[in-house]
């Protein structure tokens, strides 16, 4: 892992929604509206944390 990439993936897990989001995702696909459920967020805020999980790797 490049110094680039682990400063991406420590960045990305530093906020605790996305750490949430991933912990549900870890127990199988869920819908953008399912994973918007606990947060009193939109459904493009939910989308902006997927994709910076996604670039985290």
């Amino acid at each position: 892992m490049t110094t680039d990439s682990l400063s991406l993936t420590l960045a990305a897990l530093a906020d605790p929604t996305r750490r949430a989001i991933l912990a549900r995702l870890a127990l199988g696909e869920a819908s953008v509206t399912q994973l918007a459920e606990p947060f009193a967020m939109s459904f493009p805020a939910v989308s902006k944390h997927l994709k910076v999980l996604e670039r985290a790797g």
